[in-house]
């Protein structure tokens, strides 16, 4: 289906108050055209109406008037470059970008990403900027928690509790 077709679907499901559909088929448009800075500025529009400051920040952050506050609550929520670099879901190198300033945020971010990292990253690499697992989990410092002693108990009781029932079972026909 073409673009023109999507967005006038995008258009009757806005006018019909489905939002969700719109804002679905605005993200299909988006993975499939990644440099088309309208088709983001659309979803960031649909994000608006959510009221998803991070996520409008996030489409809008490519274009020079954008939110100041939008694009603080995407800079929050994707707090690293690399993060960044994935949320963006940019394809290609940063001369296919239609502005200039969009061009200068690539550079920016994939720079940051490349300086945090210690090595080179690509746009079309995910992997390049695919930040260490070690850091996204970091376990619970001071050893055992209550709740964790309370889930692991009520996990021991539910096993000793089924092998229970299984014996008396086997007991039963054997009997």
């Amino acid at each position: 289906m073409s673009p023109l077709n999507t967005l006038a679907r995008v258009d009757a499901d806005l006018a019909a108050g489905r939002i969700p559909m719109a804002r679905q088929r605005l993200r299909g448009l988006v993975s499939s055209f990644p440099n088309d800075l309208t088709l983001r500025r659309r979803l960031a529009e649909m994000y608006r109406l959510y009221g998803d400051a991070a996520e409008a920040g996030r489409w809008t952050y490519l274009e020079e008037d954008r939110s100041a506050r939008e694009t603080a609550a995407f800079e929050a929520r994707y707090a690293t470059p690399g993060r960044r670099m994935k949320a963006l879901a940019w394809h290609g190198p940063e001369t296919l970008a239609a502005s200039a300033f969009a061009q200068e945020q690539l550079a920016a971010v994939r720079a940051a990403c490349a300086e945090r990292l210690g090595r080179p990253v690509d746009w079309d690499d995910p992997d390049s900027y695919a930040e260490d697992r070690d850091e996204a989990y970091v376990p619970e410092a001071g050893g055992w928690s209550v709740r964790g002693v309370l889930v692991g108990g009520g996990c021991l009781v539910g096993v000793v509790g089924h092998v229970w029932i299984w014996v008396l079972g086997v007991v039963s026909i054997v009997e």
